[in-house]
């Protein structure tokens, strides 16, 4: 006899025969609220199914209604309440032909009321249910091919047993159980049992019967998701869950589970919210539902990147299930590459893995563990109970237990996630469901971490080439600069910074911010500062340099803007000119410690308008000054008033010790928000320890104009003590002034700046063209000699552009 049932249990599959076995069980069970949801869940455990819904007719009968769901949130799959008996639906169309349909990726892509069913590598079981009130058995799977023959015998199993008669209504005034209640949504009045009366602290003489007395002592901050299950407009068709806290008296908080199911209203019958409150600090950690799996898949929806998804998988799944240990691992050719292990200690796993073990984490080949190997290959859940003969790479991982859950995404295996346990660990059927449900969000949250860290890693490279590497030494200063990316999205963000040195010791000091957080912005913003650095090096004002990338901007016909503070910093004399496109002003803090919010005019952002005006607001800078450029992310944040972060930008300077800039930088940036970019630029001014000698003068075009430059060059030489090489130094003004006389018109200015005993010479002139060196010069020709003279007797020389025109320089030393 033995024989003969374990050829027929053979032929029928084994996972047929335990489903047949688990839903005798249930069946066997007392009368319970909950057994119909039970029974649903074998779905998951058997299947492979990620979600499973039981719909019934509703009280019109001409549509199906939502009466059931486990699993994955409904959401995901673009699963509703309800659908339409007259409609194309696989429940309805089900309901009308009478038997299962099976339905792949092409036929639900090949009919328009399908494809508002899961869309991608998704299969949909849809089963009618047996009953004078009809119904359908809904199933949903990311298995590659969808269900097997096997899993088609347990769910026509698992919709035989499915019981699809409407809930038993509680009659006005009859004795509910004592963890039930009934709640009418028109009117408030709520009918509870003892025991949650007792829950609240409350007695039945004492108890008004009104809902708003229980909310009362719900702590504020789990209120509203309370709320949304008690107001009708909220809640839908279909079992509900969460937990929530209550205040008591006297003690700690008290934990809550609700579990609720809305009726629909009839003929002078409100519609009502039935269901049960348990405490659920009473009940055992590795009991789970939706509650659990939406709380995973609520935390999967906010992981970016893979070692985000990998610990919420470790949060979700560790302490409910009492487990010892938990790897979560991508599966990259014959290799297991673990991103995240908790205990992260070494010793805590097997041999096999510590020799494997790389920087952080071990990864571990495949290939030493064929029974693992063998799971990945079937891509189902595999769960090993004490005492199986497993690889010692595998056994130490549990010796108590082990499960092992193969990672689903796009049509592959992505990864695997192994739990273990020290001690002897029962599995069950919730416990199963958790882990099959698991699977499924983190294969899929995975696979989207990976697209996103590929992008991340390349838009963070892309920031990372348009920001300056370094930035350059100061004359009589310090600049020190931050960038932090935003958190929120984790896309590149259009924030910059530069540090410009400029002519005669000037320094331009940049910070700015393109709306948005894309690849695009991220591009504009390299735009912006090239050609904010090319318009400063021309030697434009800073209010020119501004309106001219302004009106760039506009040309590049973007719909993108972007806010800029730009300062020009005269480091010889500590003094500055401030311009403001729409950006933050700066923060100055004194060398007194006190903190100036610069009341700096300002423009519009860049790209709004072609008629802006920017105009120039001076700054006076003593030697301890520091200067604060910001984006408006360090200050600014859905929960803060920019007002308020600017105060806080300006306690925080005070309370700063300048000389250690990088660290006031850090300290500056400690705990700020990261759902904005963030850019940071100081500058400490200290002064020149040595001032350059100047003085300038505009050549006159009149015949003997080389004399006259001659003439101011030598008393300026004398006043200035430095009279050697004086002819040597006539000489290059002669040549550079008179190519700039003969070779331009316009305004021609000659400049002499002295340090210590180095004299530059620069002749400004309006022509754009620079003098071209000759290569060959015959003896009868009559000029070209000019500048190959300067060369000779220069130390260097060179052109710069300037605003209009250019200046042409040499460099002489002045040895005795």
């Amino acid at each position: 006899m033995a024989n003969v049932v374990s050829e027929g249990a053979t032929a029928r599959g084994t996972r047929t025969v335990r489903a047949e076995l688990a839903l005798k069980t249930l069946a066997a069970e007392p009368p319970d609220p909950g057994r119909p949801r039970r029974v649903l869940e074998q779905a998951l455990v058997f299947t492979g199914a990620t979600f499973a819904a039981v719909y019934t007719r509703g009280e019109r009968g001409d549509t199906f209604c939502l009466a059931e769901a486990v699993g994955v949130p409904r959401a995901l799959y673009g699963v509703r309440d309800t659908y339409a008996l007259s409609g194309r639906s696989p429940m309805a169309d089900a309901g009308r032909a009478g038997h299962p349909l099976w339905l792949g990726p092409d036929e639900l892509a090949g009919c328009a009321e399908y494809r508002r069913m899961p869309t991608g590598d998704v299969f949909v079981a849809a089963l009618p249910l047996r009953g004078e009130d009809g119904g359908c058995l809904l199933a949903v799977t990311e298995s590659p091919g969808g269900f097997d023959t096997e899993d088609r015998e347990c769910l026509e199993l698992i919709a035989r047993a499915v019981a699809c008669p409407a809930p038993v209504e509680t009659v006005q005034g009859e004795e509910l159980p004592p963890s039930a209640f009934s709640l009418a949504m028109d009117s408030g009045r709520v009918e509870v049992g003892d025991d949650i009366l007792a829950l609240f602290g409350l007695d039945r003489a004492g108890f008004d019967g009104k809902v708003e007395t229980l909310l009362a002592q719900t702590v504020p901050e789990d209120l509203p998701s309370l709320m949304s299950v008690v107001e009708a407009d909220h809640m839908s068709i279909g079992e509900r869950e969460l937990e929530f806290r209550i205040l008591r008296p006297a003690g700690p908080q008290r934990w809550l589970r609700l579990r609720g199911r809305l009726l629909p209203g009839g003929e002078g019958r409100p519609a009502r919210l039935v269901g049960t409150v348990a405490d659920a600090s009473t009940l055992r950690h590795g009991v789970t539902d939706v509650t659990r799996v939406q709380r995973l898949a609520s935390a999967l929806a906010t992981a970016g990147t893979v070692k985000d998804v990998s610990q919420a998988v470790v949060t979700a799944l560790r302490k409910p299930l009492q487990a010892d240990r938990i790897a979560l691992a991508e599966l990259e050719g014959d290799r297991l590459v673990v991103t995240v292990l908790d205990p992260p200690e070494p010793e805590a796993w097997p041999e096999l893995w510590r020799r494997e073990w790389r920087t952080e984490w071990p990864d571990a080949p495949v290939r030493a563990m064929p029974t693992l190997a063998a799971a990945l290959r079937e891509g189902r859940a595999q769960i090993w109970p004490a005492g199986t003969v497993l690889e010692p790479a595998l056994a130490e991982v549990g010796p108590g237990g082990l499960a092992v859950l193969p990672l689903p995404a796009g049509g592959r295996t992505a990864g695997a996630c192994l739990i273990g346990w020290d001690r002897p660990h029962d599995f069950s059927p919730d416990e199963r469901a958790l882990l099959t449900a698991s699977a499924g969000l983190a294969g899929q949250a995975l696979l989207r971490a990976h697209a996103f860290d590929a992008e991340h890693e390349l838009v963070g490279m892309l920031q990372r080439t348009l920001l300056p590497r370094r930035l350059p030494k100061l004359p009589g200063g310090e600049a020190v600069a931050r960038y932090l990316p935003a958190t929120a999205g984790l896309e590149v963000g259009g924030d910059w910074y530069d540090v410009i040195p400029l002519p005669d010791h000037h320094v331009a000091l940049v910070i700015g911010d393109v709306q948005g957080h894309s690849a695009g912005a991220a591009t504009l913003m390299g735009q912006m500062r090239t050609a904010l650095r090319a318009y400063a090096a021309e030697g434009h004002p800073p209010d020119v340099v501004v309106s001219h990338a302004n009106r760039l901007l506009l040309d590049m016909e973007t719909d993108l803007f972007a806010t800029c503070a730009y300062v020009d910093v005269d480091m010889e004399v500590g003094s500055a000119w401030c311009v403001r496109a729409g950006h933050l002003p700066p923060a100055l803090r004194h060398p007194d410690g006190n903190v100036e919010i610069v009341e700096a005019e300002g423009g519009p952002p860049l790209g709004v308008t072609t008629q802006a005006d920017f105009p120039m607001t001076p700054l006076r800078l003593r030697p301890g000054s520091v200067l604060t450029l910001i984006t408006d992310g360090l200050v600014e944040s859905a929960g803060a008033d920019i007002d308020d972060g600017m105060d806080r930008l300006a306690r925080g300077l005070a309370a700063s010790d300048p000389a250690h800039l990088g660290l006031v930088a850090d300290a500056l940036l400690h705990n700020a928000g990261r759902s904005d970019d963030i850019a940071l630029l100081l500058m400490r001014y200290d002064g020149m320890d040595v001032c350059p000698l100047r003085e300038t003068w505009t050549v006159w075009r009149v015949p003997e104009a080389a004399r006259h430059a001659r003439r101011f060059t030598r008393r300026t030489l004398r006043a200035w003590g430095a009279t050697e090489q004086m002819d040597t130094v006539l000489l290059v003004v002669s040549e550079l002034v008179t190519n700039a006389l003969v070779h331009t018109d316009g305004q021609v200015r000659l400049g002499l700046t002295l340090v210590g005993h180095r004299l530059r010479i620069a002749v400004t002139d309006t022509s754009p063209r620079t003098p071209v060196k000759p290569t060959n010069i015959g003896w009868e020709a009559t000029g070209g000699r000019g500048i190959l003279l300067v060369e000779a007797v220069s130390a260097a020389w060179g052109t710069l552009p300037v605003s209009g025109g250019k200046q042409v320089w040499a460099e002489i030393i002045l040895e005795p």
